[in-house]
């Protein structure tokens, strides 16, 4: 059921927004609209949706490259791409992008509607157990916080994806390159650009405790460590 969900809307059709909106209107869903690619990813980056619907073919930014921006950013919203594109390939696209499902159009409303509920049955059930954690730290997906020592460390989007893939980890190391393809994809940027997140992560994770867990293993990555007996 769709009552009381609150649904992103990212279609730059005028007439399918508007029936969209009758249909989610109708099911007692709250919806928000977007016209192109930009807005979009500026409210599903300020709001807290149970879902996004989102459209292909927009201006400015395109439905995939919205999707990419937002798991880049750590948004971690169900997204349903409507696409008119068929191809497999196309479609391997929207799933690479981040999208978790697809409709092509034309579609019909109770194809929507099941898709709609599946992925917020299915993330609901997923975020409700997304509480990880690696000696003093402990990460919370569903609020996208994390702590260390019952302490709250205030993270960037960013910082917070990088914490949460070490504390994954369990002690292991993380390589750069990993990192580097998790935030970034195949846009690489400047070499510098990871290294002052890290530097700005030590400075959260580490300066305000008895010991730093951050360590850097050189030619390699990351890794948490639990204790200062451990090797630096």
């Amino acid at each position: 059921m769709l009552e009381r969900s609150r649904i992103l809307v990212v279609e730059d059709n005028i007439e399918l927004q508007g029936i969209i909106a009758d249909f989610l209107e109708v099911k007692e869903a709250i919806a928000d609209f977007a016209s192109d690619g930009d807005q979009g990813f500026e409210l599903a980056m300020k709001n807290d949706f149970d879902a996004i619907i989102l459209d292909v073919m927009l201006p400015k930014l395109d439905g995939m490259q919205v999707a990419t921006k937002l798991r880049r950013n750590g948004v971690t919203t169900p997204i349903l791409m409507l696409t008119a594109l068929n191809g497999q390939e196309d479609l391997m696209n929207s799933f690479d992008s981040g999208a978790d499902d697809f409709v092509t159009k034309p579609f019909r409303f109770p194809e929507l509607e099941a898709r709609l509920c599946a992925l917020i049955k299915r993330h609901k059930g997923l975020v409700a157990q997304k509480i990880l954690s690696y000696g003093e730290v402990r990460i919370d997906e569903k609020t996208h916080t994390a702590s260390r020592d019952k302490q709250t460390l205030t993270l960037t989007p960013i910082l917070f994806q990088i914490l949460r893939e070490l504390v994954k980890a369990q002690g292991g190391v993380v390589s750069r390159e990993s990192l580097i393809y998790m935030l970034w994809g195949d846009d690489i940027p400047d070499k510098d650009v990871l290294r002052s997140h890290i530097y700005l992560l030590r400075n959260v994770l580490d300066k305000p405790f008895d010991f730093p867990m951050l360590k850097t293993i050189p030619k390699h990555g990351f890794q948490l460590i639990l204790s200062a007996s451990e090797p630096q």
